[in-house]
């Protein structure tokens, strides 16, 4: 069974959360933190994002961008920016993004689940961005960004959760300029600390991550490190920080595909030999796909519904996403793109970037096509997880992100 732990977090100064708060370190490049930190010395991307810290000659050195990271968190703590909790506790992080509401428990789970998979995994990671997260972490010796996880509806812990809320202040609230409501409660009582312990300690027996593959893997490798290094399995580093919620609460987008090229074909060849699987109609607008098996394509300035003609010869579990039927029948047969991690002719555009974010790709004149894809369900992450497959990179893009500052575990705590 799952094995989570309350634990004391390091976190913002009350009134401090809106201005130290961050958007995750992978969902913008270093140009847009150091636009979106301008003028605000305590934005957390100095942590997280710490090239920003640095003339743009040394931006691009890696050992000097994870000192400059441990340098800022040193002073983010000194000068109280972020405080100390004394005792143990779980947190609630809530987050509403028009109709979507959803509680999060803030914890530390379990390495040894995560070695063990009862921490199930939906992605691969790359190598260069896990090693990456594993110097960063070790460096600064903490937790900076928590995991995104998911677990079965529960209706015990739901109704904990809610009364809880219902019954204590909040620690904080805040809209940030996404027009996302950030909110956090302690939940310090031991009767009810135990009673969530014991909870999924009895009754999940697995959580599975929606968003933080590179986090998790390196979080792991990190605590296993500093076991060996110490001899010791501190609960700090041999677990890792952690946001669970509900599968009831959570909302998948679409995370589409942008191709540089067409392969060697010209534009009325490669709707001809799409046509053999799809049925396709021109567009008089963007195309977004409502269900199963249609798609958007943007050729040029041209949009166009793609829809699969024998549904029939879908297969079952993986081969049943939406994401894979496009890439057995075209991308890799038409577009000669087998490996969607390393081959430079694909791109990813997140759903909350809308339709517009594909057209600026094809208007940018670097990229020539674009597919818009029905998102994957909660149900199908769970199934495939369960089966042990993996899904092609950057299936699932969930919102609202989770921001980073409000609660990190700093395992290499000194006082």
């Amino acid at each position: 069974m799952i094995t989570i732990r309350p634990f004391a977090a390091l976190r913002p100064k009350s009134g401090l959360e809106s201005k130290i708060a961050s958007r995750p370190y992978d969902v913008l490049s270093s140009q847009e933190a150091r636009h979106e930190a301008q003028g605000n010395e305590k934005s957390f991307y100095r942590i997280i994002k710490p090239e920003i810290n640095l003339e743009p000659a040394k931006a691009s050195i890696k050992e000097a961008a994870y000192a400059a990271a441990k340098n800022a968190l040193e002073e983010f703590i000194r000068e109280g920016w972020l405080q100390y909790d004394q005792e143990e506790s779980y947190y609630i992080y809530r987050q509403k993004m028009k109709d979507n509401d959803q509680y999060g428990l803030v914890c530390l789970s379990s390495v040894e689940d995560y070695m063990n998979d009862r921490i199930k995994k939906h992605e691969f990671t790359r190598p260069a961005k896990e090693e990456d997260r594993i110097h960063h972490m070790y460096t600064i010796g903490a937790h900076p960004g928590p995991v995104f996880l998911a677990h079965h509806h529960m209706a015990e812990l739901a109704a904990i959760k809610k009364s809880w809320c219902a019954t204590h202040k909040s620690d904080f609230s805040f809209t940030s300029e996404d027009d996302v409501l950030h909110e956090g409660w302690t939940i310090d009582d031991d009767q009810t600390i135990e009673a969530i312990t014991g909870l999924f300690f009895k009754y999940v027996s697995q959580t599975y991550i929606a968003d933080g593959h590179h986090r998790s893997a390196a979080s792991a490798r990190v605590g296993l490190r500093m076991r060996q290094e110490t001899g010791d399995n501190k609960e700090s580093y041999d677990s890792f920080l952690s946001v669970l919620f509900d599968e009831e609460e959570l909302d998948i987008w679409d995370y589409n595909r942008v191709i540089k090229d067409l392969n060697g074909y010209n534009p009325k060849e490669f709707l001809s030999a799409i046509a053999e699987h799809f049925d396709v109609t021109p567009s008089e607008e963007e195309y977004k796909p409502i269900e199963k098996y249609t798609y958007g394509m943007l050729l040029g300035d041209e949009w166009f519904k793609l829809e699969l003609k024998d549904k029939g010869q879908v297969g079952q579990g993986i081969q049943s996403l939406d994401i894979q039927v496009l890439s057995d029948l075209v991308l890799d047969p038409l577009l000669g793109i087998k490996d969607q991690r390393t081959d430079p002719r694909i791109n990813f555009v997140g759903g909350i970037r809308g339709m517009n974010g594909l057209e600026e790709k094809i208007q940018s004149g670097q990229w020539a096509l674009a597919f818009s894809i029905h998102p994957v369900s909660m149900r199908e992450l769970f199934d495939v997880a369960d089966s042990g497959q993996v899904m092609p990179p950057k299936s699932t893009w969930f919102e609202p992100k989770l921001r980073s500052g409000l609660f990190i575990n700093h395992f290499n705590r000194t006082s």
